[in-house]
């Protein structure tokens, strides 16, 4: 009798990261695996709602809930998530707690004995630990191959040393230009994020392979120079998300609402289709007050239908002062635009057929749930790798207007100016332009169903992968 191939999937604890490693464990689980997510004890609770409509479902999957060292690195108590962290700069005791989980982490292997670990790219040291117990570590990044080689040709070969704006050197296409202002702080100079970088990096050619929540089709030319080039093992099995749509409700991805699903809905089917322009920036984006007052003067100049997602700040002095100014042009847009307050069901609205743009922060999430719902996207990147994310869309991928943003500044952005908002809406939702990168991006809408079909490219990946590991797991757990 063949043994149950069964997985470890151990995510980062925040919510970009978390969501992606639900579909990927749920995914699997699909396939017949045993598929077992490791969870903070805050995180635990959302993620087994999802396991257990799963379970119901009749697959395999489990939670575990690991204690997470919060005061022993110097946090307060109960602080298991970045979410939580009360200020920028306790961020690497954050990450002195994650490095601790070795030795839980270690006890847990010892007792369920599974015969591969899937873990986040911010656990370089899983790879270490994986092989005491003679299992294969495989990376899982929130991002696409295209941003995973140019990040590690800039760290490679360091072009931004001797020059301001350079070609990211032995790149296809030999034209991504790049400027060292886009650059994450960490790469431009010596910081403790560096190392973890670095590390991160290196572990991608000293692991079993990489996971990608991307399709082939999307990035062929950069997924064939990740694994020709770069000496990557990489498996493309995305958009995971379109894999798990009979068992995550669309509503449900991430945290709680902020509004009814049908509030929203019903407001967004009494517009045309394609006039009606999304605004959302993640989950962690903190924008200062005069940004998001150019914001609401580029949307209103625009004179374009809008639902725009701000984001609730932790307690400040002038949130008051926000408020104020907040509700008069709320009042002031009424059955012309709609304020959401907080976490949003992104997925459903971007699949109404209200909606004909998308201005993003461009986290990879957000990306490929435009591209899988073929909407083309102003791009507004802040930090991450989310510059060059950016360049695909825009210059590759062609299905995005860049709002100007030029500066890598984490968490707040760069500053820009209501005009310049005002000009990429208007770009991106009226004239010719509009319309040609709204097809360009239905297009691969369309490619991307196709992938995670029988017989598509992520459907083969991922057979590919599990059958790989299926003819490697043997019982080596003592």
């Amino acid at each position: 009798m063949t043994q149950q191939l069964h997985i470890f999937f151990f995510p980062f604890m925040a919510h970009g990261h978390t969501i992606p490693f639900i579909d990927l464990a749920i995914l699997f689980a699909t396939k017949g695996v045993k598929s077992t997510i490791i969870a903070t004890p805050s995180n635990a609770p959302h993620i087994k709602k999802v396991t257990q409509k799963a379970n119901k479902l009749g697959y395999q999957i489990d939670t575990l809930v690991i204690k997470f060292p919060a005061v022993e690195a110097g946090l307060p108590d109960g602080c298991d998530d970045t979410d939580k962290v009360p200020s920028p700069d306790m961020m690497p005791k954050f990450f002195l707690a994650v490095k601790m989980l070795k030795q839980p982490l270690s006890d847990l292997l010892k007792q369920h004995c599974p015969h591969c670990l899937v873990a986040d790219m911010f656990f370089p040291w899983t790879t270490e630990v994986a092989a005491m117990f003679k299992i294969p570590r495989i990376v899982f990044h929130g991002t696409c191959v295209f941003s995973l080689s140019a990040m590690e040709h800039v760290r490679l070969y360091q072009p931004h040393k001797s020059k301001e704006t350079f070609t990211i050197p032995n790149f296809p296409g030999d034209d991504i230009k790049m400027t060292t202002a886009e650059l994450q702080d960490y790469v431009k100079q010596e910081t403790w994020r560096t190392k973890l970088f670095n590390d991160s990096k290196e572990t991608e050619s000293e692991c079993f392979g990489v996971i990608v929540n991307s399709f082939y089709e999307l990035e062929s030319v950069y997924a064939d120079h990740y694994t020709d080039f770069l000496g990557r093992r990489a498996w493309l099995v995305g958009p995971i998300s379109l894999s798990t749509k009979g068992v995550i409700n669309k509503a449900e991805r991430g945290k709680q609402s902020s509004i009814e699903e049908h509030e929203c809905l019903k407001w967004l089917q009494s517009k045309d289709q394609n006039s009606v322009v999304y605004i959302c920036f993640g989950s962690t984006t903190n924008f200062v007050d005069s940004q998001l007052m150019e914001i609401a003067k580029g949307l209103e100049a625009s004179d374009q239908q809008f639902v725009w997602v701000v984001r609730k700040e932790k307690e400040s002095n002038d949130e008051k002062g926000k408020e104020n100014w907040l509700l008069e042009f709320e009042k002031r847009m009424e059955g012309k635009g709609l304020i959401i307050r907080g976490w949003a069901p992104q997925v459903l609205i971007l699949e109404n057929e209200a909606i004909g743009g998308f201005v993003t922060h461009c986290g990879w999430n957000s990306i490929l749930e435009s591209v899988t719902a073929g909407v083309p996207v102003i791009t507004w990147p802040l930090a991450a790798e989310q510059f060059y994310n950016e360049k695909l869309l825009v210059e590759v991928l062609k299905i995005g207007v860049g709002v100007g943003a030029r500066k890598w500044k984490r968490l707040v952005g760069d500053f820009v100016k209501s005009e310049a908002i005002e000009k990429a809406v208007k770009e991106i939702m009226v004239g010719e332009k509009a319309v040609e990168m709204r097809n360009r991006a239905k297009r691969f809408a369309d490619m991307a169903k196709k992938a995670v079909e029988d017989g598509g490219s992520s459907e083969s990946h991922l057979n590919a992968l599990i059958g790989e590991l299926s003819s490697i797991a043997i019982k080596t757990c003592k």
